[in-house]
């Protein structure tokens, strides 16, 4: 077999007679992109973390080991792990033990101050008190803002179909064709690394937070019923979604790859 990547996948789909738009048919990954990985014209593809993902799927749908190709593709350009390019991160210092009771000195409070303490903590329960049993608030006002990025939307659990406490819902809509890698809070795939066509739509998904890596902005993101204002992009983009439906832009290096 010859070496390379592209020649190991050409060879094998060759040896199996299997035609590039079968590929596509299965896999979702452009005829044009199957052929540059075959060709090793890597500049054709959309990027780097793109082509190992490709190169991955292809390798599954043709029985082959997709992660160990998707190592040997990086390898060869040169390229850095993923997780490389995170920032360091130091280990929290353990906490000092307490010192022995005898060397504590509580301070003396004076009487006349613990006095008005005591005054103003009554104060504040009564008013409390006042409060809970007086007037009710005012409703929300009518219509649903939308969810900007750095912006956090409270969660309606009262919905029929909302969150639970500490969890979300997500939904995508592809606006066009869309590469799309979605992980869950703890990491495991929700949309492994596929090319969504135009129209289509995935999810609703649910999780306490999201990251997400789109290979361009055309796609419509729902977090709890609001939509997500995301600018549009033809390069790729990749977004965290926290606690409470906050919405970060990641940078290339925290992106997930699905590979």
């Amino acid at each position: 077999m010859d070496d390379g990547v592209g020649a190991t996948l050409r060879e094998v789909r060759t040896r199996r007679k299997v035609d590039l738009p079968s590929v596509e048919a299965a896999t979702k990954i452009r005829v044009r992109y199957l052929r540059a990985i075959e060709n090793e014209e890597w500049d054709l593809l959309p990027g780097d973390a793109y082509a190992r993902a490709f190169v991955r799927t292809y390798a599954i749908h043709l029985g082959l080991d997709g992660s160990r190709l998707a190592e040997e593709y990086r390898r060869n350009r040169g390229m850095p792990r993923p997780a490389e390019r995170l920032p360091r991160v130091e280990p929290p210092r353990p906490p000092r033990p307490p010192r022995p009771l005898r060397e504590r000195r509580l301070p003396r409070i004076p009487p006349r101050v613990a006095a008005v303490a005591v005054s103003a903590a009554l104060i504040a329960i009564l008013l409390a008190i006042a409060l809970a049993s007086g007037g009710g608030s005012s409703g929300p006002s009518s219509g649903e803002p939308r969810i900007g990025i750095g912006q956090a939307v409270p969660v309606d659990t009262s919905r029929e179909g909302g969150a639970a406490a500490g969890a979300q819902t997500l939904t995508l809509t592809a606006e066009g064709e869309v590469w799309v890698c979605l992980l869950d809070g703890r990491g495991r795939a929700l949309v492994d690394g596929q090319i969504l066509a135009s129209g289509s739509e995935a999810g609703p998904f649910r999780s306490g937070s999201f990251t997400v890596a789109l290979g361009n902005g055309a796609v419509t993101m729902m977090v709890d019923g609001r939509q997500a204002e995301i600018p549009e992009s033809s390069s790729p983009v990749g977004y965290a979604i926290g606690e409470g439906g906050s919405l970060r832009e990641i940078p290339e290096g925290e992106r997930p790859t699905c590979t």
